[in-house]
């Protein structure tokens, strides 16, 4: 008899490079067995996919503003993980903000731990803060186990998370290369932004000028420097700017340990339909031109850019202003968690890639840069983590039916290819209506 607790027998399934028909096996929560589906293992439990099913590894999305505890209204461990988990999503990486307190040291992250305790329906690890004045807590922050450290260049909108100048970037970044930590940047450059007009009103076009790409391509350019001066990693996190693509390509053929994501929002949307008023396609950096956009998607096929991540930065929806329509007013950020896989397989189908290029920005690359080992992979060792995915049936948004706190999305009314049928976590289903079996990562394991 097989010492197999679950087989997973799928016609189709996304292992390494390719799809293929196989058999999951799972023992202890982790993949003890991938065979081809001819194979027919047994075990205590079988599963039979359907013909219209994909197997793929559980999405992991490393940017995830989760604002538990101080913001709860915003979003929560349990609203979040939730969302996550209907959208395919077994593991998520929790930003330093917008929580009070932000996690900058070690005591405020036992506050986030002890606010998520018993919540979570998904694994969740978290980033620590690099802000003025805690150089000393970084070490301590990283021997607590957080996956790496976020600094703002610019005002991160929220007074508790000051950004960092250009200087004290490369002091944490000397301090962080002395212990391999890794710093997660968000690279706009204040004097462009200063100079730049005043976002106000609400023609989009005015807020696209307020936040121009030579913001992003300076801050980038600073970023490259402080690497290169240095020798700490740095990962550019949700580039929007296409003009910034040929200076991290150069970087990384120059050897240095940078890497990069993008968002779905910047590979759905275009600047141009975009209307007036409509306050949830905020985000900083903006949602750019269509021509951006298909430049963004040749980065990724070319692997500049290494993975997609939600950027999950929700709000209350009066913080939206839909009142006045005010895009200055507006808080910048765009809940899209649980909807993450089906708006990039929408948007990669149609420009004929394959679900396994899907697979490797959203579940493989996210896991290799936050060192996430057992997370992202159908392969023998791994969690037995899994999204069973429908990717030829397809849905309109609603936003009522999204697992987020507030349900405000600039997806609403969109037509997305791709359903998720089922999500599994260290094999067992996950059904968001009962206790939370969600557990809490640290570098290097859980």
């Amino acid at each position: 008899m097989s010492d197999l607790e679950l087989v997973l027998r799928a016609p189709r399934a996304v292992i390494g490079a390719g799809e293929t028909g196989a058999c999951i096996g799972v023992r202890n929560g982790r993949i003890a067995t991938v065979a081809p589906l001819s194979a027919r293992l047994d075990g205590a439990r079988i599963v039979e996919l359907a013909a219209d099913e994909v197997l793929l590894p559980g999405l992991v999305d490393s940017h995830v503003h989760v604002n538990e505890p101080g913001r709860t209204e915003w979003e929560g461990f349990a609203s979040a993980t939730r969302a996550a988990a209907a959208g395919g999503v077994t593991t998520i990486l929790d930003m330093p903000l917008n929580s009070i307190p932000p996690t900058v040291d070690v005591a405020a992250l036992e506050t986030k731990k002890k606010a998520a305790d018993g919540k979570c329906h998904i694994d969740v690890g978290f980033w620590g803060g690099a802000v003025p004045g805690n150089l000393s807590d970084l070490h301590a922050l990283h021997e607590a186990g957080v996956f790496g450290f976020k600094c703002f260049l610019l005002d991160s909108g929220v007074e508790e998370f000051p950004p960092l100048s250009a200087a004290e970037l490369e002091e944490h970044l000397r301090e962080l290369a002395g212990f391999d930590g890794l710093m997660i940047v968000h690279a706009e450059d204040p004097v462009v932004i200063e100079q730049a007009p005043e976002p106000h009103g609400g023609r989009y076009a005015d807020f696209l000028r307020s936040r121009p790409r030579t913001a992003e391509d300076r801050a980038i350019a600073t970023v490259v420097e402080a690497t290169r001066r240095t020798g700490a990693r740095t990962h550019v996190l949700h580039l929007s700017s296409s003009d910034g693509v040929p200076l991290l390509r150069d970087a990384r053929g120059e050897g240095l340990p940078i890497t990069v994501e993008t968002c779905p929002h910047y590979l759905t949307f275009d600047a141009e339909d975009v209307v007036d008023g409509a306050t949830a396609f905020k985000c900083c950096p903006p949602i750019r031109e269509a021509a951006n956009r298909e430049l963004l998607w040749q980065a990724l096929t070319e692997g500049v850019i290494d993975c997609v991540v939600s950027d999950h930065s929700p709000c209350t929806a009066e913080l939206k202003r839909p009142d006045v329509g005010d895009f200055g007013l507006a808080w910048g950020g765009i809940s899209s968690l649980q909807l993450g896989l089906t708006a990039v397989w929408t948007e990669a189908r149609a420009r004929g890639y394959a679900l396994s290029d899907v697979v490797r920005w959203m579940c493989e690359q996210p896991a290799r840069v936050a060192g996430l080992r057992t997370k992202g992979r159908l392969a023998v060792g791994a969690d037995a983590d899994f999204c069973v995915f429908a990717p030829d049936e397809s849905f309109v948004v609603d936003p009522a039916q999204l697992q987020h706190r507030n349900p405000v999305t600039p997806y609403a009314g969109r037509r997305l290819d791709g359903v998720v049928r089922s999500t599994w976590l260290r094999g067992a289903a996950i059904d968001i209506d009962a206790e939370p079996r969600g557990r809490f990562l640290t570098r290097g394991g859980a």
